[in-house]
């Protein structure tokens, strides 16, 4: 969560803060549940071909297993490339405001 949202929060009283606490765990809950559902549901509708058996054949479960692989190293690389380009963002932030408070001094 942005730095500024959470020192905001801090204004709060306790109760509003236990809610809001509250809703982001749900929302965050519920779009985890979210997307291990759409991974089962991809990699099933691209690995599983036939059901003549109760179980998976050592082909389907490879596939699966790939699968899964491939979505979470994406979503590995994702994450570290949103949290760089958060933090470079922070980093351009913090420079924009250093010069204006500088320019604001020699005025």
């Amino acid at each position: 969560m942005d730095k500024k949202i959470i020192s905001d929060l801090d204004n709060f009283p306790e109760e509003d803060k236990q809610r809001m606490s509250t809703i982001v765990d749900q929302l965050q809950f519920r779009d985890s549940l979210r997307m291990y559902n759409s991974v089962v549901e991809r990699c099933f509708k691209e690995c599983v071909n036939a059901f003549y058996r109760k179980s998976l054949t050592k082909q389907e479960e490879t596939c699966v297993l790939r699968c899964a692989q491939k979505f979470l190293r994406l979503s590995t690389q994702v994450g570290l490339r949103f949290s760089d380009l958060t933090q470079e963002a922070s980093t351009t932030d913090k420079v924009h405001i250093i010069a204006g408070a500088e320019s604001k001094l020699d005025s």
